[in-house]
C-alpha cells in the first residue's frame, strides 16, 4: 500500500483481491458498459466474499462515495445510471425513487 491516509481508497480500488477491474472502468461514457465490466469482473472473481451482484454494486458505490465532491454532476449521474444498469444486468428490479 502507498503511505499516507489520502491514498488508501486508491489502493483498495487498484489492488483489491475481491475484484480485478478493467482499466478506467469508471471513466467509460456508457453506463451499460460500466455495469457490464463490473459484472464480468465480479463473476470472474474467485476471492469475493459475497454474491457477484453485491460485489459489483459495492465497488461502484465505493467509487462514488470516495470520489465525493470531486465528481461532477455529469459523472455522478452517469455512475448512478450505471447502478440501475447493473441491477438490470443481474435481473434485479430498478431502485424506485
Amino acid at each position: 500500500m502507498t503511505s499516507g491516509k489520502e491514498n488508501w481508497s486508491q489502493d483498495v480500488t487498484g489492488k483489491s483481491d475481491a475484484l480485478n477491474l478493467e482499466d478506467s472502468v469508471f471513466t467509460k461514457e456508457d453506463p451499460a458498459e460500466i455495469a457490464a465490466s463490473l459484472k464480468r469482473s465480479a463473476e470472474k472473481s474467485g476471492k469475493r466474499k459475497s454474491s457477484p451482484y453485491a460485489s459489483a454494486m459495492s465497488m461502484l458505490t465505493f467509487h462514488i462515495n470516495r470520489a465525493g465532491s470531486n465528481l461532477s454532476k455529469k459523472d455522478r449521474d452517469r455512475l448512478e445510471e450505471a447502478k440501475d444498469e447493473l441491477r438490470k444486468q443481474f435481473g434485479r428490479e430498478p431502485k424506485s425513487d
